[in-house]
């Protein structure tokens, strides 16, 4: 995806104007309060740039999921302070976000203010996409800014539908989502890699299908992996294994291999008796996992092969655990993966780009999520991304550059 396909803040005047910014705050809550930040601090630098070139910002996000009513302890109230505390500067909010509170809130803001509206998902009709709704909101704005990748894969009315109705760019979150996930996979640079782990084929199935043919290789890891070990005749013990996807699976390779991609499984495993914290643990070839036990993690001689073919690529994406990475020692194959492949990234010799929950949490827990070159928090929109789909907040704001 071309950065010439879709409008950049730059190319707007926005002092003086009403800038609709959607943004995506729905951030963990413990007690009314932030427990992580992280997507507050991503929001920032484009509601802050706008705020400075005299435009009037008003905010719009989702929280959780109430359904089309009123959710006090979904309110995005509790966020103004950690708001404002990102971007430097006072944060109004106004109770809802249509109608009379939400146009005299508006009708307030001075050029350089901010504004937060109630979470959108309060009317059942945000989800709907409803033109009415549409409408209402559009009212608010001059201009419409999309900020949140993370919510770009449904077609909503503050994701899609505002698009289609006032001059609409990408804020500078979405901008860098976009065009490192178009360096990473739209038009990367050759040799790439991808490495994809987490629990379950069936979840990936879409997923693993787009890549054997877009990339040169393919570590499958985690419980994804025994599935494959298990499709190919190989004993996974008690392992966690999709049993009844053996014919999906071998189709998968079948499809690899014609596309002159890849496939790299374990070669050696770290089993154990059960999956807990510390239990007694051994490596052993990955086609000697004894009946009673596990595969939690690849063995050595799997992370050194891993290692050595990352070293060969340019590109590399990442997306899922090798192994049970929350809980020690099963972390150790994510763990020494990470760590090379953010080493590399800094030597300028890969082009690193990783998302989902799991793996963001893994590259945390590694030490090493600002050592790629991009982390995606955007979960779902990043796996539709990477399954080759369109993405309906994006699709938008091409249809309006």
């Amino acid at each position: 995806m071309p950065q010439s396909t879709f409008k950049t803040i730059d190319s707007l005047a926005v002092s003086g104007k009403r800038v609709l910014v959607r943004v995506d705050l729905n951030v963990p809550m413990k007690n009314g309060q932030v427990t992580d930040a992280m997507r507050i601090e991503r929001a920032a630098p484009t509601l802050k740039e706008l705020a400075d070139k005299g435009a009037k910002v008003i905010v719009l996000s989702h929280f959780g999921r109430p359904d089309g009513k009123r959710v006090p302890e979904m309110s995005l109230k509790p966020l103004v302070e950690p708001l404002a505390k990102a971007i430097g500067k006072p944060v109004a909010f106004a109770d809802d976000c249509i109608g009379a509170v939400a146009e005299a809130a508006v009708r307030a803001l001075k050029n350089g203010e901010v504004l937060l509206l109630e979470n959108l998902r309060f009317h059942k009709e945000e989800e709907k996409n409803d033109s009415g709704f549409i409408d209402k909101l559009s009212a608010l704005g001059d201009i419409y800014i999309n900020d949140a990748f993370s919510a770009a894969h449904r077609a909503h009315a503050s994701t899609e539908g505002i698009a289609n109705r006032l001059p609409a760019a990408a804020g500078r979150l979405m901008q860098a989502e976009l065009e490192h996930l178009n360096s990473a996979l739209g038009s990367p640079k050759h040799p790439v890699c991808a490495v994809v782990g987490g629990a379950k084929v069936s979840t990936k199935l879409d997923l693993l299908g787009n890549l054997v043919g877009k990339v040169d290789k393919l570590i499958i890891g985690g419980g994804m992996a025994n599935t494959f070990l298990q499709a190919q005749g190989i004993s996974v013990g008690k392992s966690l294994s999709e049993k009844d996807l053996g014919a999906t699976a071998r189709e998968i390779l079948e499809k690899a291999k014609a596309a002159k991609c890849a496939v790299l499984l374990p070669i050696d495993v770290v089993v154990a008796g059960e999956f807990k914290a510390g239990a007694a643990n051994k490596v052993v070839d990955a086609n000697a996992c004894p009946d009673d036990q596990m595969i939690l993690d690849v063995g050595p001689k799997s992370i050194a092969l891993y290692q050595k073919e990352v070293a060969e690529c340019a590109t590399l994406v990442w997306n899922g655990p090798l192994g049970a990475f929350e809980m020690k020692p099963f972390d150790a194959g994510t763990m020494a993966l990470a760590q090379s492949v953010a080493k590399l990234t800094g030597e300028k010799k890969l082009l690193s780009v990783a998302g989902g929950g799991d793996t963001v949490a893994a590259l945390e827990a590694a030490g090493v999520a600002d050592k790629f070159s991009y982390v995606s928090t955007a979960g779902g929109a990043f796996l539709e991304w990477m399954e080759g789909k369109t993405l309906p907040g994006v699709a938008a704001l091409i249809r309006a550059a």
